[in-house]
């Protein structure tokens, strides 16, 4: 009998958030820091032992769950999901290390509430069977909502966390439906059975409309976006790079709601497009009405989420592999810049460019790394956004011209509004008192830091091995769709 891996991926982080409960508090911080890079190593060989000539769906595990009612605990990766578990094991790493310090309250919940989300988000990653999606899409709204209420960094975060969990229960009730509605005509909730039995043309129309609004709310697509800005604000910036960082609700888009309804989405392309084109300029807008870089950053994945949702409506096999290639690529480049602007956030009380002004000079480092990572956001040459924006930018000027050119007049502008964020806050007279007391990166931000900037740089420079995992099944996509 094989090891089930994705098993053992999935479940230690929540079996370790246990553990951390029935240890002194003391400990909580090794065994998490244990854990998650155990999931590091554990994702890094999945990675590396992975074929991508080879079946669609690798790694697969089945055992019956509820085998009455058809739900199994079935898990698998392909090349559209393989590279967000390291990813994800990466970035959980990276909250950690910012977070050492500042975590000194109640340390066994806030651990124990990390490890569970993890688990939850790899779980989302690794699901075929719909139910047990939905049961690890659930699950993870409680573990953000009590990170929120207790960690977060303004008055009203109780509130902002309760109206985050209430929206994304709203949108679960649509997902639930999508999918007893596919599992029922089907008799099966797997996700390959379904792949090659849609439903017919009127079923195929409800499930979409059902899944883009429930995913549309996470995404986040406009107008179904204004939960972000707010919780940008109000959470400590690990949480935010975890929500920012690991685009679930992208990666839902292209695992589930255009293959589940392929004819549907050929049919509604003009949808699609059109939803994506108009969240990405209004992201792009939407940076140059505020001052913190936190919001400014929210409005920037937005905007970016966009252009991913726009190149997937071409239904083309170079819109899905440069919309999974920036959804991996915001780990690295705004999940980055969110944890440095947290490190930025616990020096000086704030991360509003009307408190700043001068951090180059104190911080020098900081201010280095947030550029790096901010850049890599925008779509820079040579950092790890540019492969998949230059995919998708293609991919939207071959079938529509007129959208693509909206969405490079879109990215020009989120480009000079993060510049001129940054510009206000990192240069200028250092004359805040926050910031002139402040120091530079201490050694466990320094390793955050340095694989960022290793990620962000290599992956730019030489993007070919990642592309070329995400191709074969990026071309399965596309030919299933147009079948």
């Amino acid at each position: 009998m094989s090891l089930p891996l994705l098993t053992l991926i999935v479940l230690l982080p929540l079996l370790s958030a246990l553990v951390v409960f029935l240890l002194p508090a003391r400990l909580a911080r090794r065994v998490a820091l244990l854990a998650m890079a155990v999931v590091l190593l554990l994702t890094t060989w999945l990675l590396f032992s992975f074929d991508p000539g080879g079946p669609r769906f690798q790694f697969a595990e089945r055992q019956p769950w509820l085998p009455g009612l058809g739900i199994h605990w079935s898990l698998a990766v392909d090349g559209l999901s393989v590279l967000f578990l390291p990813a994800t094991a990466l970035l959980f790493l990276g909250v950690l290390a910012v977070s050492w310090q500042s975590a000194e309250d109640a340390p066994r919940l806030f651990h124990g509430l990390l490890l569970a989300l993890q688990s939850a988000t790899l779980g989302i990653f690794c699901a075929v069977d719909l139910i047990l999606f939905f049961v690890f899409w659930e699950l993870s709204l409680v573990p953000v909502y009590f990170l929120l209420a207790r960690r977060g960094v303004t008055v009203d975060a109780p509130r902002v966390a309760a109206r985050y969990v209430l929206i994304m229960l709203a949108g679960g009730f649509p997902l639930l439906l999508a999918f007893i509605m596919l599992g029922s005509q089907a008799g099966s909730f797997e996700l390959g059975v379904l792949l090659e039995q849609p439903p017919a043309l009127d079923t195929q129309r409800v499930v979409l409309v059902l899944l883009l609004f429930s995913f549309a709310f996470k995404v986040p697509l406009v107008p179904l976006h204004t939960w972000l800005p707010q919780f940008a604000l109000a959470a400590p910036g690990t949480l935010t790079a975890l929500l920012l960082g690991l685009k679930v609700g992208g990666f839902a888009l292209v695992r589930l709601a255009i293959p589940l309804a392929p004819d549907a989405a050929q049919e509604w392309h003009w949808l699609l497009a059109g939803l994506g084109t108009v969240t990405l300029l209004y992201g792009a807008v939407g940076i140059l009405a505020h001052s913190n870089l936190r919001v400014g950053l929210a409005y920037a994945s937005i905007c970016h989420v966009g252009l991913a949702t726009l190149g997937l409506s071409t239904l083309s096999a170079q819109g899905v592999q440069g919309a999974v290639s920036l959804l991996l690529s915001f780990s690295v480049a705004t999940g980055g810049a969110l944890l440095l602007l947290e490190c930025l956030r616990l020096r000086t009380g704030s991360t509003d460019v009307q408190a700043l002004g001068g951090v180059a000079k104190t911080m020098p480092l900081l201010a280095a790394g947030v550029l790096i990572c901010g850049l890599a956001g925008v779509g820079m040459p040579g950092t790890s956004s540019f492969p998949g924006e230059f995919l998708l930018i293609l991919a939207a000027l071959d079938r529509y011209t007129g959208a693509g050119m909206a969405a490079l007049f879109g990215l020009a502008i989120a480009a000079g509004a993060f510049l001129a964020l940054y510009r206000k806050a990192f240069y200028g007279p250092a004359s805040r008192p926050a910031v002139l007391a402040a120091g530079d990166l201490v050694w466990r931000e320094w390793l955050v830091l340095i694989a960022l900037i290793a990620m962000i740089v290599g992956i730019g420079i030489y993007p070919a091995p990642w592309l070329d995992i995400v191709r074969p099944a990026a071309e399965a996509w596309a030919a299933a769709i147009a079948a």
